[in-house]
């Protein structure tokens, strides 16, 4: 459920306008996806990249200009899943853990040449967290992971308007704090003296991952006709690995060490879709595609896999509009979970089992772009 933040573009791509370069990199990429999913990925993400839509009718960015956009994240994840079974006995029983995120992300990009811009990707996160059998609620608020990183068209944009495809690469900087900590009363009888515990939050809902990564993204569009357009864009987040020292309980488990303390996860999101002009005249589009977002079991670099996650996938799908007025951009869009699946962790596999994970029905995704 742990992943660090940043907004990112999107478009991409009609495979019969593009040239055959351009279509074996898209393969490569659809190839890459499809491995990065069978490897396992991620109980409902707090914190994953959220994508723009910059290539819709405001077209491409000029050469020395810049681009902010804030966007808004919002997810309520409740319903577990142990694979892709849902545990309907949680929601029977009154056990279900809840966590209610809220993911605010601004991106800054700065168009230094026609094909070559620079980003800075910075989150703030509000989340909390509780069961439904119990009145203690966690909560935590914080700046996330930042990222720094450029994009290169393949295509001059002056001469490609009809379909490209940008690459970019960057470093996640671990700004956000991975060891929020919350005092609680665990005395929930309601009698006698309070018991005060001071523990960090789950690392969920923690702003923060604790580690450096390295990132690989792509977007790309491509005119359908006269109008329509295809677009995916993705990123993977590649981290150093490893843990990140916060320790998850009061003392150390000598029958599972290897969860004592959180793991520093990769994470990554792949989508894709159609722009559908409505109003034209008027800057108002309809868009809808799904989206593949998770948490690996095993990081991509060969470092160590220790350290408690909960890696698994959420396949959404869902319709979005687009209204462009001016040089500013608005874009809104709801997504339905359509398949989850908590996947075995390393831990997991060392100790014969398989823990669960909450995920969200809905993701509400929001943004607004302003060019100067």
């Amino acid at each position: 459920m742990q992943t660090a933040s940043s907004p990112r573009r999107g478009r991409v791509v009609s495979v019969a306008l593009l040239h055959p370069a351009l279509y074996a990199l898209l393969v490569v990429f659809l190839v890459l996806a499809s491995a990065f999913h069978a490897g396992a990925q991620g109980c409902i993400l707090a914190r994953s990249p959220q994508q723009g839509l910059p290539t819709g009718q405001g077209g491409v960015l000029a050469p020395g200009h810049f681009q902010i956009t804030i966007g808004e994240r919002h997810q309520f994840s409740y319903q577990h899943y142990v694979g892709d079974v849902y545990q309907e006995y949680r929601a029977q029983q009154g056990t279900q853990v809840e966590n209610r995120i809220n993911l605010l992300t601004t991106n800054l990009t700065y168009q230094w040449t026609p094909r070559i811009s620079f980003e800075v990707d910075a989150p703030w996160l509000f989340a909390s967290r509780k069961s439904q059998n119990s009145p203690i609620k966690y909560a935590s608020s914080g700046v996330g992971d930042t990222i720094l990183g450029t994009n290169v068209w393949l295509r001059n944009p002056e001469h490609a308007s009809r379909g490209n495809i940008s690459l970019g690469g960057g470093v996640l900087m671990p700004t956000g704090n991975d060891d929020v900590t919350n005092t609680v009363n665990t005395n929930t009888t309601g009698t006698g003296s309070p018991v005060e515990v001071t523990a960090p939050v789950d690392y969920s809902i923690q702003p923060g991952n604790g580690g450096w990564g390295l990132v690989m993204q792509y977007s790309g569009y491509g005119v359908i006709g006269h109008s329509l357009v295809f677009y995916t864009d993705g990123d993977y987040i590649a981290t150093q690995g490893g843990t990140n020292g916060v320790q998850r309980g009061a003392t150390l488990s000598t029958t599972q060490p290897l969860n004592n303390y959180v793991a520093i996860s990769d994470q990554y999101l792949f989508e894709a879709g159609v722009l559908i002009p409505v109003l034209p005249e008027k800057g108002l589009s309809a868009t809808f595609g799904p989206r593949d977002e998770g948490v690996p079991a095993d990081n991509l670099f060969p470092n160590s896999n220790a350290g408690f996650r909960r890696p698994g996938y959420a396949v959404t799908l869902g319709p979005g509009i687009e209204y462009t007025r001016g040089s500013n951009l608005l874009t809104a869009g709801v997504y339905k979970a359509i398949h989850r699946d908590r996947t075995v962790s390393y831990p997991d596999s060392v100790y014969g089992a398989h823990g669960d994970a909450a995920f969200a029905q809905y993701v509400w995704l929001a943004s607004w772009t302003h060019r100067f």
